[in-house]
């Protein structure tokens, strides 16, 4: 162990100089001698984290972190979100599966984690990023903690990064496709291919993360958020479930909708059947054009029922009408984006999950 030793003496007169006047007696200067040892490295638990995490990029740059959640390695894409809060019904968004959330605003998890927001009854992006961990939380709602709350899903986060520099860097060059580890076996290099080996589009993530046989959906928005009259009528709605958030359907309920929730490969034949008033095609992860199994079912119902598309809905809707979807630069995840109304000059802001396919 090595050790600094650091010698002090303190005068009696360095006092009495310097802080009495000099018509004041005072006895004769005594001199105290006093060492203080220093170690530089010790047995005890330091206060503070060190970095024991990497996010390699397929650009090449690599950023240390620290992790908290899960351990491991995983790869996805990489988007930021610039939500303020909220970042628990975005741990619970479907259409995240398959990348990692870097949320902008630097503070995260001050309001903990409670079970009333979740938008889906598991977390399926790859991983969180984030400037700063919040070190306690503070809400009337709060059951447990951000860290606790991945550890148990098996989701990884990091912190202490440079989330701005990385945000500027993907509205640059478009979305990236990372690896996040806390394993110091694997090498840069080894980091560094796999990211350039996997790629979002092309895959079928909704078949993931839709449910696995139809059911009923009864649960309304709770009595404290609702700020809406439930009209008279009653609707029977199908819902096609390509990773379809709960609030979502708690909305539809509260206006006094009768919902039916089918999974993505259920056939239109079998919709039909139900007669139903309407039919929603739901929000979702990954690429429409890598579901022409569900684009075909859209092809099928649309005109012989009124249908409504949301995220990957609505670009299903698109592509069965004959259009086409390609990769954006970066999509559009947040709760703050700027929206001009062309009719009345007016722009309010809006909150949009638009993938980047």
């Amino acid at each position: 162990m090595a050790t600094k030793a650091l010698s002090f003496a303190l005068s009696l007169n360095d006092l009495t100089n310097n802080h009495f006047s000099s018509n004041t007696p005072h006895t004769a200067a005594k001199v105290s001698v006093f060492t203080v040892k220093c170690s530089s490295s010790g047995g005890g638990e330091r206060p503070w984290k060190n970095s024991d995490a990497r996010l390699v990029l397929e650009d090449g740059s690599i950023w240390k972190a620290k992790s908290f959640g899960a351990s491991g390695t995983q790869v996805g894409e990489v988007v930021f979100n610039t939500s303020l809060t909220g970042y628990q019904e975005i741990l619970t968004d479907p259409s995240y599966a398959g990348q990692f959330v870097l949320m902008t605003n630097p503070h995260i998890g001050n309001t903990g984690i409670n079970f009333d927001d979740e938008e889906s009854i598991q977390c399926f992006l790859a991983g969180l990023v984030i400037r700063s961990l919040s070190i306690s939380t503070s809400n009337w709602r709060c059951k447990k903690d951000l860290g606790d709350y991945l550890a148990e899903r098996n989701i990884m986060g990091i912190y202490d990064v440079d989330t701005r520099a990385i945000t500027r860097r993907l509205r640059q060059d478009g979305s990236l496709i990372g690896v996040l580890t806390t394993d110091n076996s694997r090498t840069d290099e080894e980091l560094l291919h796999m990211s350039k080996s996997w790629d979002i589009v092309g895959k079928d993530l909704i078949s993931g993360v839709s449910c696995k046989t139809p059911h009923e959906w009864v649960d309304k928005t709770k009595q404290q958020w609702e700020f809406s009259k439930v009209p008279g009528e009653t609707f029977h709605v199908v819902a096609y479930d390509f990773g379809i958030k709960h609030n979502i359907l708690r909305r539809l309920a509260s206006y006094g909708c009768k919902i039916t929730v089918v999974p993505c490969t259920w056939p239109a034949s079998e919709t039909l059947k139900m007669k139903p008033n309407g039919v929603i095609f739901s929000n979702g992860p990954g690429d429409p054009s890598a579901v022409p199994y569900a684009i075909e079912t859209v092809k099928n119902i649309i005109g012989k029922v009124p249908v409504f598309g949301i995220c990957m809905g609505h670009q299903l809707l698109g592509q069965a009408l004959g259009g086409k979807t390609f990769k954006m630069k970066f999509g559009h995840h947040g709760g703050n984006h700027p929206v001009r109304n062309l009719r009345s000059g007016h722009v309010e802001i809006s909150a949009q999950f638009l993938g980047s396919l």
